[in-house]
């Protein structure tokens, strides 16, 4: 009997892959954030020298937030100065309002993410604003950049683009206006993120093919939770939409204390090795990063970490070089 091929798989043009990607690693930031132990500084800046020297380049160090909320970002302003002496590493920081902005631009950070939720629940669950009220934000963190003739890059990050366990499901159109809206308030670049991993790839093509319409070069990163287990597929699907850079936390860690249920960012390792096994640069040492992740297990021994590639380990194939591992 002859198999019959939808015609959709028929129509569907084959995928062009990008020669490199970048990992933006968020680990000391989202992922520390959701967790109970507190990691101490020179514990953090081993981290962020081993990831440098791992081949990473884009490292969220930390946020600009009261201490009392979250005393395991309180150290955050000195992980910035020591990841500035590191040759090459992009530092970014997470930002909730102008207050933070302004330690943010003290501190000398090469990036500020000012994070918006498309979920109106969410934003006042987890900021106390709407969204349009953190639009207006970012247009005050903007003068405030220019004025202080810094060169701090602003990144308007908008989350629950896919829905929230708050508030369900969130209008597409609604996560694109608040993205062109933060453009508009002088954001110099923008992302999407999956913050309760709700998204699924088909989902992910269409709206970050409609954000890169959009936003263009301006368009900055995905963000991807594998709560459901489709965090590296939306990454597929975000690549072929032209996405090249990722956000991701080493084991897995993260989530969002005002998003119950949203566990588990992409694991860095496991991504670096899809990337590197489809012949993507990541410029990466898998090696070293395998390395990295066994020392932080041990620093948060009784937390829950996740992802897969430290369990089975590298394919010989990659290992002997038939493809790629690292750049």
């Amino acid at each position: 009997m002859t198999a019959v091929i939808p015609a959709v798989i028929l129509q569907s043009p084959p995928a062009t892959w990008p020669a490199r990607a970048v990992i933006r690693e968020v680990g000391l930031r989202d992922g520390l954030q959701s967790i109970r132990t507190i990691v101490p500084t020179e514990q953090k800046k081993a981290w962020i020298r081993a990831a440098h020297a791992a081949g990473q380049r884009e490292i969220e160090v930390g946020s600009f937030v009261p201490a009392r909320l979250l005393p395991q970002l309180a150290d955050t302003g000195e992980l910035v100065a020591f990841a500035r002496s590191l040759p090459g590493l992009f530092a970014s920081v997470l930002v909730p309002n102008l207050r933070g902005a302004e330690a943010a631009i003290d501190s000398g950070a090469d990036l500020m993410i000012v994070p918006l939720s498309a979920s109106h629940a969410h934003s006042l669950a987890n900021l106390r604003k709407t969204p349009d009220d953190v639009v207006a934000e970012v247009a005050r963190i903007r003068a405030a950049r220019d004025a202080a003739g810094s060169r701090t890059l602003i990144e308007g990050g908008v989350g629950t683009a896919f829905g929230c366990t708050l508030q369900g499901h969130v209008q597409p159109e609604e996560v694109l206006r608040l993205m062109q809206a933060l453009l508009d308030a002088g954001a110099d670049r923008v992302s999407l993120a999956d913050t309760v991993g709700y998204a699924d790839p088909r989902a992910v093509r269409e709206l970050f093919e409609r954000a890169m319409a959009i936003a263009g070069d301006r368009f900055w990163c995905g963000h991807f939770h594998d709560t459901r287990g489709l965090g590296l597929a939306n990454v597929l699907a975000a690549l072929q939409a032209g996405v090249t850079r990722f956000d991701a936390c080493l084991a897995g860690i993260g989530g969002c204390p005002h998003a119950p249920g949203a566990s588990g960012n992409v694991a860095t390792e496991d991504l670096a090795y899809m990337l590197s096994s489809m012949e993507i640069d990541t410029g990466v040492d898998i090696g070293a990063l395998l390395a990295l992740r066994e020392q932080v297990a041990d620093w948060l021994a009784g937390e829950t970490l996740h992802g897969t590639l430290w369990r089975a380990g590298i394919p010989r194939t990659l290992a002997t070089g038939t493809r790629r591992v690292a750049a």
